[in-house]
């Protein structure tokens, strides 16, 4: 009985994705990213690009889900080293639209470290800073969908792991990322 109750909801949801319509595109943008929480560490944004491409489903006039797949470069900057993070990231948000085009979004992101170019110096002496393979984050932020199939994002990363892997260090990613999408659906 459940099986069949479960098959019968993934054909309603379906139907009524294909009703509304599925959207699929690319986008790209600026982050302005940083290490909150950092323990004894005097660090600054890092700007780095946000590229990828998205796919999504309106289940009504007011509700759709949109997931993405992002190269995200992340990290901070300080006077003794670099902290350059790149991520592949795949946020996965609920959109709820509140007036034709304007939505709020929220949800989960999960991204794994692609690039890891963090390295302290003191004197001379070049020391790794060993990070998380992992990172899981929330998602917060505003869209607007123009007609043609422009889109503007506005988004807030807030980590929930810390980056780096040391003992008795902490420190989670803080990402604003604004971008511009194109839907060719």
């Amino acid at each position: 009985m459940k099986k069949v109750f479960l098959v019968c909801a993934l054909v309603f949801m379906a139907a009524n994705v294909s009703a509304q319509g599925i959207d699929f595109g690319v986008k790209a943008g600026v982050n302005f990213a940083s290490i909150s929480d950092a323990q004894g560490l005097d660090l600054s944004n890092r700007t780095g690009i946000v590229v990828g491409a998205f796919v999504g489903g309106k289940f009504s006039d007011r509700f759709g889900i949109q997931a993405d797949l992002l190269y995200s470069q992340q990290g901070a900057e300080f006077d003794a080293g670099e902290f350059n993070l790149d991520y592949v990231n795949v946020p996965i948000v609920a959109k709820i639209y509140l007036v034709k085009g304007f939505h709020v979004q929220a949800g989960p992101q999960f991204g794994v470290v692609v690039n890891d170019d963090t390295q302290t110096v003191i004197g001379e002496v070049i020391n790794d800073i060993a990070v998380n393979d992992f990172d899981v984050s929330g998602v917060v932020g505003l869209g607007y969908d123009v007609p043609l199939g422009l889109r503007l994002e506005g988004r807030y990363n807030f980590g929930f792991s810390d980056v780096p892997e040391a003992p008795g260090s902490s420190g989670k990613n803080s990402v604003v990322t604004l971008s511009v999408g194109y839907s060719f659906l």
